[in-house]
This record gives C-alpha cells, structure tokens and sequence, in this order.
C-alpha cells in the first residue's frame, strides 16, 4: 500500500489532461484546479502526454521506452492523481487510455496502485464528457487506484472559460475547488495502522483504562 501524506510537506497532486490539441479545455480544466489549491497543494502538470509510445507487451522490462520510466516516476512521487478527459465517441481519448495502461504495468506493482485519484472532464457538448469520466473512473479502479466517486462534467467548454482562464460559472468553479479539496484531504488521510492512527488508539486505550 503507498504510504498518504500526513506530514508537514506539501501534498504533490501529479495531473494529466487527455488531450494532445494546444488550447485543449481539459489542460485548462487543470491549470484552473491548480490554481485554486492553497499553498500546502503543489501541482505537476504533466504535458508530455503525446511522447507516451504505443504500449506494446514486448516492449516491457529492459526494453520499455525512456519515456515510460519517466512517467511511472512522477505519478509514483504524487500523492494524489487528477486526470481531466475530453470525449470521444462516448469514451475517453486513446492516448489517455494508453498512459494509464503503462502506469498499470508491470502486474501487482503499479504505481496507481492505492493512488487517491479524481477524475474531471470538458467537452464542447451538453453533458461534459460525463460518459468518458466514468470510463476512466472504472480502468482506474480496476488498476487498484483509491477513486473518488465525484465528477465535474464542463459542458459547453469553448465558452466556459474567460480570458484569465477563470470558470465563468461561479457554481462550477466553486465544486472544481470542493473536489480538489477532497482529493487532497484523501490524499492526506493516515492509513489504518500508521503511527497517527496507532497513537489515537493509545490514547483511547488510556482514557479506557483510566475509566474502569
């Protein structure tokens, strides 16, 4: 199980948008969640999403492409993971599909594995990618990613957003906001057993021993 932050450093948020096109909705989606955090969240926006080759079975282990290891390394150093998808066709973008296929790999070791992750989404069309965003709710889960059920489906994105990059709706702005605050309180939350934990126990074993 990847250890949650619950120290005094910054809670590192690694976020991908699954778009390739220069002025996509989705790489302002995050730009605007990275910039409602608080100084306590720091962003990693990853922009290299259309180095990621093809995956291809044989070219695992000592033959993975350099930009996989990459990868793997900055999601592996978040402590939590925001991906913003467009639509296509009802799903989510095949390169996006293709870089959650290689942080997968290789089986038992991914390094989503256990990861705190939300997923938002934009779209030119009515319901904002609101079908992609489950699509890569379901291959995060099933890689063993710690999913957040919440969504925030942006309709309408080419004139959702005002020349500083702001939401134009206040309503939409204010729950991108709540969500990241919940992804990252997640992210924040002691695991079961660590020392927090353990030390609440202590003292509530005191208080009942103290009580008898």
């Amino acid at each position: 199980m990847v250890p949650k932050s619950t120290d005094s450093r910054p809670t590192l948020v690694f976020a991908i948008a699954g778009s390739l096109r220069a002025a996509s909705w989705n790489t302002m989606l995050v730009q605007r969640a990275a910039a409602l955090v608080p100084e306590t969240v720091v962003f990693d926006i990853f922009d290299e999403l259309g180095t990621i080759p093809h995956f291809n079975q044989d070219t695992e282990g000592d033959l993975t492409p350099p930009e996989v290891p990459a990868l793997r390394d900055r999601i592996e150093r978040a402590d939590a993971v925001l991906v913003a998808t467009p639509e296509y066709n009802s799903a989510m973008p095949g390169v996006l599909k293709n870089a959650l296929d290689w942080a997968s790999r290789p089986p038992g070791e991914s390094v989503l594995a256990d990861k705190p992750a939300a997923v938002i989404g934009a779209s030119p069309g009515r319901f904002g990618a609101q079908r992609a965003q489950a699509g890569v709710r379901r291959v995060l889960a099933a890689i063993g990613a710690e999913v957040l059920e919440d969504e925030l489906p942006l309709a309408r994105a080419h004139e959702a957003f005002d020349e500083q990059g702001a939401i134009k709706d206040a309503e939409i702005e204010a729950s991108l906001a709540a969500l990241v605050d919940k992804l990252v309180a997640t992210a924040r939350a002691p695991v079961p057993g660590e020392p927090a934990d353990l030390a609440v126990y202590s003292v509530e074993c005191q208080r009942l021993a103290n009580a008898t």
